[in-house]
């Protein structure tokens, strides 16, 4: 009886031994039967009225100044006519005043070899002292007319008074009120048609009481585009030009490449030497961005003056330099009304440069020369 005990205690200490090793750490298998059940994943509410992606915000247009490519500080001044101003061009006249501000400047052979310049300025509230103020030629009346500006000057030629009352064009001639003075400096060692000025303020003013119409008109559209960047692709090397006006009058343009300027010098054959061709409000030596060369015919009206007759309608050839590279252009002018239009040698519309630009108009056959930097 004591044996059978002893070997039923024996029996439920191995199972309960058995019991305790499958409990220690070990995982266990469930039935097949028994399901099992995952935790359902988090669930994320869909919004009700979901918001769409905002749009960036549209970036204001520039209003750029239609002479340069530059933006205008006042957005009325876009659609406003230029003022320009015609500048005594003689060694006994230097310095002039208000070139480093002009937006354009065009050159013109007007008489006895001697040139005379139109400044266009779509801004001249910004400039001050302007001159000295010559006569008007018939040329430059071509050149404002075309770019429906209002013109700045001292008189002119009977060829060039006709044009203007017969265009009636809105002009502003010596003796306006308020607009012009005679500089007391300039007189010591100047003759006295070597000293008439002008300041933007005083033209503004003038304007401003004037009826003439400050805003172009609707027809009206400056064709001249501007880029970033418009030196010529595989344009000939041009770091120095120069361009011949006649035996009295050269232009000397040298590139600085750290400004990405061509730098102005003048050579007058009474003086026999280069200087530079500095503005006298600031000393320094002005500098432009595009240089256009356009030739035509300029020729001896024969007159008693000698004045010169230049052939601005229809169109040539010219030549384009900026950024220290040339290439050959095309430039067109239809009509008396029209402005200057350039072109590649393909035909397609030239692009200019964003900055100020120098336009010399010479004779079909003027002497123009140009090289590179080592030359």
């Amino acid at each position: 009886m004591w044996k059978r005990l002893l070997c039923g205690l024996l029996a439920c200490l191995v199972l309960l031994s058995c019991a305790a090793c499958g409990g220690k750490g070990g995982e266990t298998t469930p039935p097949e039967d028994t399901p099992i059940v995952k935790p359902d994943p988090q669930k994320t509410e869909e919004p009700t009225n979901p918001q769409p992606n905002p749009e960036p915000e549209p970036e204001p247009d520039v209003i750029v100044n239609p002479l340069t490519g530059e933006p205008l500080e006042d957005e009325a001044l876009a659609g406003a006519r230029p003022v320009a101003v015609m500048l005594n061009d003689i060694h006994y006249a230097m310095p002039q005043h208000g070139t480093s501000d002009a937006d354009m400047i065009f050159e013109y052979n007007v008489e006895g070899g001697i040139t005379r310049m139109i400044a266009f300025y779509q801004d001249p509230s910004k400039v001050g002292t302007i001159g000295s103020v010559r006569s008007a030629r018939a040329c430059f009346v071509e050149t404002v007319l075309g770019m429906d500006a209002i013109y700045v000057h001292a008189g002119g030629s009977a060829e060039a008074l006709r044009m203007l009352r017969n265009l009636n064009m809105d002009h502003i001639t010596e003796g306006a009120g308020g607009v012009y003075w005679r500089d007391a400096e300039r007189r010591k060692t100047m003759d006295i048609e070597h000293t008439l000025m002008t300041s933007g303020e005083n033209i503004v003013q003038y304007l401003d009481s004037s009826s003439f119409r400050r805003e172009h008109s609707d027809d009206f559209s400056y064709p001249i585009t501007y880029t970033e960047d418009a030196t010529p692709a595989g344009g000939e090397d041009a770091s120095h030009v120069i361009v011949r006006f006649s035996s009295y009058k050269q232009g000397y343009f040298d590139y600085d490449p750290a400004s990405g300027l061509y730098q102005i010098s003048q050579r007058f054959s009474t003086l026999g030497r280069i200087d530079p061709y500095i503005d006298g409000n600031t000393g320094e030596q002005v500098g432009v961005t595009n240089l256009l060369v356009l030739r035509t015919t300029v020729v001896n009206s024969g007159d008693s003056k000698g004045h010169m007759n230049i052939d601005l309608q229809g169109g040539n050839d010219g030549m384009f330099f900026c950024g220290g590279k040339a290439e050959p252009i095309t430039w067109r002018k239809a009509t008396m009304n029209d402005p200057f239009t350039f072109y590649h040698a393909d035909g397609t519309p030239l692009a200019l440069q964003v900055g100020h630009t120098y336009v010399c108009v010479i004779d079909v056959n003027a002497d123009l020369t140009y090289s590179g930097s080592d030359e």
